[in-house]
């Protein structure tokens, strides 16, 4: 049986995402395909839950640096920057792959590091960037040429939609023919199809049969403006739509969005949920999916509830139009425009046969555009042209 070919896979840490999701099944799918992976990641932040437990499901080991952690941390990453190069030394991986910017960051200047022991082929991904609405002026500056540096050294710069690649250029990270984009792989019917989604979210928490609910599903933190859900959502309820929200998910916002719920004179009618693991009864539950970011990648949780028939209303950002088009599946409005999202709530609200016949759009739309199976060829064809590129054997079983 011809030997593998030994793929290094390191992205900062399996937290709640896609990201997660993504990386954990495209190491386990392309096993099939006569490659294996080492996935390597870092530690969570306070206040995020893992989503480890997807690659444990699929048998994906995954071997932690723990001194890989979100914020930049000279010691730690001088550390994680030595432990990544022992692991370059000791697996001679045929390619690096990263995924997100503080393991792409890390490990590529591992990569450079590693002197006879670095991969021949470098890779990184994309999922979205963080030189926008992350950070003041400055620390974008000093993270946009960390990039531009980086990505002098990386052989091909893969964009999760077309509209990450388009940003990244204009901001002068590297020439468009230096990009590919390959869209994120979900396993939707596995997400979608677990053994809760049957139960009666409507009467577990007593929301009434005429509510019209709004979900928003994520990780409670600043880029993705969760004060603006709640805005929203008050001024949809003040168009005289019986509107309530079910948050699910967790982080370092709830507390201050939970007195804002309360502010706002609605949190009788707002529903925090926390994190679930198991996901599929809750898009069955909302009628409208809101998510007004202000920076995204490929929002997975859009890509969810549009495969569960759900339609979306999303601000025009980043991947977004990529995942929603705009009066077929969903509306997308502009960044902060709350008057608008909260008129697109309502002309659903007020219209059961558009929004079931925006679900059906959004549900074949997406279980087609975002299956795992094409994302595994998407990468497999890469990698194979960049392995004959470089001579290398790709030895495919």
């Amino acid at each position: 049986m011809p030997e593998p070919i030994r793929i290094l896979r390191v992205i900062a840490r399996l937290n709640m995402g896609g990201p997660a999701i993504h990386v954990s099944n495209l190491a386990a799918g392309l096993e099939t395909r006569g490659y294996h992976t080492t996935l390597v990641a870092g530690s969570l932040a306070r206040g995020e839950d893992s989503m480890a437990f997807v690659a444990e499901r699929l048998g994906v080991s995954v071997v932690s640096v723990p001194e890989m952690e979100r914020e930049v941390a000279p010691l730690h990453d001088a550390q994680s920057i030595r432990r990544l190069t022992a692991i370059m030394r000791e697996e001679r991986p045929h390619i690096l792959h990263t995924h997100t910017a503080k393991a792409g960051a890390l490990a590529r200047a591992a990569a450079l590091a590693a002197g006879r022991a670095k991969p021949p082929i470098v890779v990184h991904t994309f999922h979205g960037h963080v030189l926008k609405g992350y950070f003041g002026p400055g620390r974008t500056r000093f993270f946009k040429q960390v990039e531009r540096t980086f990505a002098r050294s990386t052989d091909v710069l893969v964009a999760v939609s077309p509209e990450v690649r388009d940003e990244l250029v204009a901001h002068g990270i590297a020439p468009a023919d230096k990009f590919t984009v390959i869209r994120l792989g979900i396993p939707l019917d596995e997400r979608l199809g677990d053994e809760t989604a049957d139960l009666d979210y409507r009467r577990l928490y007593g929301i009434p049969e005429d509510a019209f609910v709004v979900g928003w599903v994520g990780r409670m933190t600043g880029v993705k403006d969760t004060d603006a859900v709640l805005e929203i959502v008050r001024a949809t309820r003040e168009r005289g739509v019986p509107a309530v929200l079910c948050m699910v998910g967790d982080g370092p916002d709830r507390e201050r969005l939970e007195q804002i719920a309360h502010d706002l004179g609605i949190a009788r009618s707002t529903y925090f949920v926390g994190y679930q693991e198991d996901v599929a009864g809750y898009y069955r539950l909302f009628d409208a999916f809101l998510l007004p970011s202000v920076n995204e990648g490929t929002p997975v949780s859009a890509i969810e509830a549009l495969a569960s028939g759900t339609p979306v209303v999303a601000t025009r950002v980043g991947g977004v139009p990529d995942v929603v088009t705009d009066g077929v599946d969903g509306f997308l409005v502009e960044p902060g425009d709350t008057h608008e999202a909260a008129e697109r709530l309502a002309e659903l609200a007020r219209a059961p046969e558009l929004r079931a016949r925006m679900g059906e759009a959004g549900s074949a739309n997406a279980r087609e555009r975002y299956s795992v199976e094409r994302l595994v060829d998407d990468v497999d064809r890469l990698y194979r042209e960049l392995l004959t590129a470089k001579g290398i054997s790709a030895n495919h079983r």
